[in-house]
């Protein structure tokens, strides 16, 4: 990180915070009071500020994102309103992916086994077909598998199997996730 004090000054670089204030600007006007159906102009104003975003993603209005570079949206991936993609770090989201309502990604945290407190940022990855449901909070570095279904106001504080049901706090796989009546194609 740029600074490991942050008692004595900004974690970030002067070029980060001068780009994150141009977003704040263009998320503020041109962004959070786009028309909901609008998904295609979202992603260009997110692909203009170096966001990687797939064919038919919809990310709503009101998704709150730190840092649009910092943001891997695969195809046909979903993001609804009042999620928080808090991408001090990179976030990708696989394919097909849904983050509910109030979902919570968050890529950075604080050392605070040092006395500066740094910040530091570690990658969060969701695969393809997974779902995170509403107001569940993801936890920096960690990794949801293909096909994992997140519940409800779950706290991911570990890695999550493919294909698996999870849910609490801390979040814990509980059953296999079956599809009925239709083959995922990979």
């Amino acid at each position: 990180m740029y600074n490991q004090d942050t008692f004595t000054g900004p974690s970030f670089t002067l070029k980060n915070r001068i780009a994150r204030f141009v977003w704040g600007l263009v998320d503020g006007v041109l962004f959070r009071f786009s028309p909901k159906p609008l998904h295609g102009w979202r992603a260009f104003l997110l692909r203009s500020f170096g966001a990687r975003i797939g064919q038919g993603v919809h990310v709503y209005p009101d998704v709150k994102i730190w840092a649009p570079w910092n943001l891997d949206l695969g195809d046909e991936c979903g993001i609804g309103n009042g999620a928080i993609l808090y991408s001090q770090g990179k976030i990708t989201i696989g394919r097909r992916t849904v983050i509910s309502q109030g979902a919570h990604l968050c890529a950075g945290t604080h050392d605070y086994t040092q006395p500066g407190f740094p910040l530091i940022t570690m990658p969060i990855v969701i695969g393809d077909h997974a779902w995170i449901a509403a107001e569940a909070f993801v936890h920096p570095g960690i990794t949801i598998g293909e096909g994992c279904v997140v519940g409800a106001r779950s706290v991911v504080t570990s890695d999550m199997p493919p294909w698996m049901v999870c849910a609490g706090h801390p979040c814990k796989p509980l059953k296999e996730r079956k599809l009925l009546g239709q083959v995922i194609t990979v």
